[in-house]
């Protein structure tokens, strides 16, 4: 029997993190009556947030369903390794950073497996949606900063020396991959392409309480193992123009072992023609304008998932628009069947 694929939407997870705020408003977005949303997760199959799908016949089905029952058919022959661990790859979420985040760290695959049971690692990227005046962000660390001498700092309370401030605007976009030292600060609302893992090690939360009045965990020795001290004072990554033709201007953001993010740019009237082949599935999402892709329509800011077998497919936009492509490129893997340098 022929197996069912489309164009999959979803209902986000909203996540209330200490740091968020009310900001996802300004995106058309209906949030509870009260509190702060840090996080909107658009496309999830994880353990901590799963989305359910919004249209056609898997209506109803988590994420996680449809990928036990579409396998390498949703994800792509590309995600064999993904598959064998029993892991949908990619989490595309949105973050309200109303206040900053805290201090922090992802680990990698080879060290989340050893001490994180079967969690992925976390390499990932931010596109900046919406800053306000002088909003910056903590990446990487200041030259002559080592192990010994960033641990030195947290126990004296005189960190800020080490972390590497980088001013963000909207439109930026950030390569972050797993070790890398990293604080989004606030004033910042982004769309985030990441590996399916929420694994993260805090090494400071600015002397502040959590929810219940208590100082959130730190996992400093796990950080220490795992900070990569040679990241120093990394700068915005430039985009790299990738095709323009006919209206369609194609621009490579980040290309690492997990995921290779675009940006395409429509003209009102202009057409990219893709083609699932079976290799990866594709997460499109829509930063400004509207857009049909694959038949489904899209407001800034959505996202859709389509399954690796759905064929060829065409991106159009009447009036002109801004996409994320998001999408997995064949890789070798390594002796514990995880994504090889």
């Amino acid at each position: 029997m022929a197996k069912t694929v489309y164009p999959l939407l979803f209902e986000p997870v909203l996540k209330d993190y200490i740091w968020g705020g009310r900001h996802f408003e300004r995106l058309g977005r209906a949030l509870p009556q009260e509190g702060v949303v840090a996080e909107s997760w658009e496309i999830a199959a994880h353990q901590d947030g799963t989305t359910v799908v919004s249209n056609g016949h898997f209506a109803g089905q988590p994420l996680t369903a449809v990928h036990a029952e579409l396998g390498l058919d949703l994800i792509g022959a590309n995600n064999s390794w993904a598959q064998t661990r029993g892991k949908f790859p990619l989490l595309v979420k949105l973050i309200d950073a109303a206040r900053p985040l805290s201090v922090q760290v992802h680990p990698d695959d080879v060290y989340a497996l050893a001490h994180e049971e079967n969690e992925l690692g976390k390499t990932e990227m931010w596109y900046v949606l919406h800053a306000e005046p002088g909003a910056d962000l903590v990446l990487g660390v200041t030259a002559g900063t080592t192990r010994e001498v960033f641990r030195e700092s947290l126990l004296s309370g005189r960190l800020d020396p080490h972390l590497h401030h980088i001013p963000a605007r909207a439109g930026d976009h950030f390569c972050v991959p797993a070790g890398t030292l990293h604080a989004i600060m606030s004033g910042l609302v982004m769309a985030e392409v990441q590996q399916n893992s929420n694994a993260t090690y805090r090494v400071h939360d600015w002397n502040r309480l959590g929810a219940d009045g208590k100082p959130r965990p730190m996992h400093v020795e796990k950080a220490l193992d795992v900070i990569d001290f040679d990241n120093v004072e990394p700068g915005v990554c430039p985009p790299e123009p990738i095709t323009s033709e006919g209206g369609c201007r194609r621009e490579l953001l980040c290309r690492n072992r997990y995921f290779t993010a675009e940006r395409v740019e429509l003209d009102p009237g202009a057409r990219y023609l893709g083609n699932c082949d079976g290799s990866t599935m594709e997460i499109w999402g829509v930063l400004s304008g509207r857009a049909d892709v694959a038949g489904v329509q899209l407001e800034a800011v959505r996202f859709v998932l389509l399954p690796a077998i759905l064929g060829e497919f065409a991106v159009t936009s009447a009036a002109g628009a801004t996409l994320l492509r998001s999408f997995t490129e064949a890789i070798q893997l390594d002796d514990v069947g995880n994504p090889s340098t």
